[in-house]
């Protein structure tokens, strides 16, 4: 079946038709790999070879990770290089260049560079004070910073409606466990992405709100009814698909045996339900013809456990295509120069399916013809005013507008549970000692250095981390503190939020596995009760963390997220401290209201 396209004016062929439906991932590439050693050297400039591989295949598209990103000028550079790569192919066809830039937990570009936010749950706690006003504000400020470095697709928002407090991987990253909530917002950030020129991407479809089970790391199952599904996980996407038709929809990992129990053999040999990424019941006739949506589906990464696990990587693009998705996102790793041929044999595979009829030819060509209707709509160019758009963009990354914004959405999340014994706002003299107990050290000197600004008064300050704390030192120091603020965050942070450096200095002999540090904080809690001293408890994540930790704190706040922007030595700062500093000294109220339910608390 011929496909036309406005870009290129001539039929696309079934190869160029296949590369336009791959998305790749360039964050590590080593030109002199022998394959034997992982490849850890980032792509922050476009080698020959992988340039060469997009304009051999015509592909699609490329998905940026924080690797890829050191400075403006840098992924200017390269994502010109990338669109000229593209422009060189056969189709001519620009490249989606996407990003996972949620804002909160999930921000690839490095928060000192653009404005990040707090995320989405802080959005959704200040919704009765300020409605859809910062949801709006915040999609729209992502959308101008990543168009500013030539960023064309935002994997986001994010509308799992968050009903498990036990999610490892959604939490804070949903609005909150209101469904209509959850609509009304990301809809709100769908226009705030689209009407900025960047194509927005709901996820996960049909949900990843209720699951215990971290799809990159294992396959979840939502075991839900159907009217449970049809009431809670589908009707953000219902909502939204219907009154906007957003660019794109990423599929979920995730197993639904009441919308689709058919099996699969997995390549260990294992019968198992076949999960949402690859299941025509749940892509084609529920998504495509039930909710009747006509924009793009993308696979979440398909290098994640939750496909990775069961089914070699062709056959895992085969399956998804052939339950109706557009788009294969991270189909097959390439890392080196041996890998280059890994995808000669996908793409010389996928034609041969088609030619056998195992691919469906005109589902093939359907799926190429929105794909380029989607690049059509938003624009896509692979040229690119290189001088223009540096100027730009140094102009609008990180622009005092923006954080201005991102500090008021930080100040409108931060919630109120408790306040007994007058706690709040803090009453603290010349010289009164503040012990503040934090997940990691550098938490401890954001907050520390957010609330010496706020105050013209001398404080002393000390510090225990969770990562770890000399017992007798830390227990001199809570008897001598005025107040004690304690702080947790909660699902445990991974690697790359943990403290870092500063967190290396402290004695090895105490440092606490990660597993232990609740039950520390615990100990520690109960320790200043027993010294009768003003408590502070502030959950730092996912709030349902106060359910455990809230009963020892005279006072308790939440604040959804705890960025730390800023972090070069001297100063370590970021815009959830900031506002939980206002808060704690009363130069600012909580105005937030919990999105989802606590325990013993809502």
């Amino acid at each position: 079946m011929p496909l036309q396209s406005s870009f290129a004016g001539s039929a696309l062929t079934l190869k160029q038709q296949l590369g336009q439906k791959l998305m790749l991932d360039l964050r590590y590439y080593c030109p002199q790999g022998d394959g034997e050693q992982t490849c850890r050297t980032p792509v922050t400039s476009l080698p020959n070879d992988l340039a060469d591989l997009i304009t051999k295949h015509n592909i699609g598209g490329v998905i940026l990770f924080a690797e890829n990103i050191a400075n403006i000028a840098q992924v200017i550079t390269l994502n010109d290089d990338l669109q000229h790569a593209a422009a060189k192919s056969t189709s001519g066809l620009p490249l989606f260049i996407s990003i996972d830039q949620e804002g909160g937990r999930v921000a690839r570009i490095p928060r000192d560079i653009a404005t990040s936010f707090t995320g989405n749950m802080s959005i959704g706690a200040s919704y009765q004070v300020h409605g859809t006003q910062l949801a709006t504000a915040s999609a729209q400020i992502i959308a101008k910073e990543l168009k500013a470095l030539g960023i064309n697709v935002n994997y986001a928002p994010t509308v799992d409606v968050n009903m498990n407090p036990d999610n490892p991987v959604i939490n804070v990253r949903s609005y909150g466990e209101d469904p209509q909530l959850v609509a009304e917002l990301g809809g709100a950030q769908v226009t705030g992405f689209e009407s900025n020129g960047i194509i927005s991407s709901l996820k996960h479809f049909p949900g990843h709100g209720d699951t215990n089970v971290d799809s990159h790391t294992g396959l979840p199952k939502v075991m839900h009814d159907k009217a449970t599904i049809w009431q809670q996980d589908l009707a953000p996407f219902k909502a939204i698909i219907a009154k906007q038709n957003p660019g794109m929809v990423m599929t979920a990992h995730i197993q639904y045996p009441a919308l689709d129990d058919t099996t699969f053999v997995s390549k260990a040999g294992k019968t198992m339900i076949k999960p949402a990424t690859m299941s025509r019941k749940i892509i084609t006739d529920l998504l495509r013809t039930e909710l009747g949506y006509q924009g793009v589906v993308i696979t979440d990464a398909l290098d994640m456990a939750g496909i990775s696990h069961f089914f070699d990587p062709i056959e895992a693009v085969i399956n998804t295509f052939s339950a109706g998705v557009d788009i294969a996102l991270m189909p097959i790793e390439i890392r080196n120069p041996n890998d280059l041929a890994n995808l000669d044999k996908l793409i010389a595979r996928l034609e041969s399916e088609v030619n056998q009829g195992q691919l469906n030819a005109d589902e093939i060509a359907a799926s190429a013809q929105r794909i380029l209707k989607l690049k059509n709509k938003f624009k896509l160019s692979s040229q690119l005013d290189k001088k223009t758009a540096l100027a730009n963009a140094d102009l609008i990354l990180g622009a005092n507008e923006h954080r201005q914004a991102e500090a008021q959405l930080a100040l409108a999340a931060v919630t109120e549970i408790k306040n007994n014994r007058q706690t709040l706002p803090l009453n603290l003299a010349a010289n009164s000692n503040v012990h503040i107990i934090m997940p990691d050290t550098r938490k401890c000197i954001a907050l520390q250095y957010a609330l010496a600004e706020l105050t013209d008064k001398p404080l002393s300050f000390s510090c225990t981390s969770l990562q770890g704390y000399e017992p007798i030192a830390t227990l001199r120091n809570l008897n001598a503190a005025d107040v004690v603020i304690a702080a947790h965050a909660s699902p445990k942070q991974s690697a790359v939020e943990v403290g870092g450096m500063d967190d290396l200095a402290d004695d090895e002999n105490f440092s606490i596995a990660q597993n232990d540090q609740p039950a520390a904080l615990e100990s520690l809690l109960k320790q200043a009760r027993q010294a009768k001293k003003k408590i502070v408890f502030v959950s730092l994540r996912a709030p349902y963390d106060i359910a455990q930790f809230g009963q020892y704190g005279d006072a308790v706040l939440a604040t959804y997220a705890y960025n730390i922007d800023v972090d070069n030595g001297q100063h370590v700062s970021g815009p959830a401290f900031t506002a939980l500093a206002k808060v704690l000294l009363g130069k600012a109220t909580a105005n937030g209201q919990l999105p989802v339910t606590i325990k013993n608390i809502n």
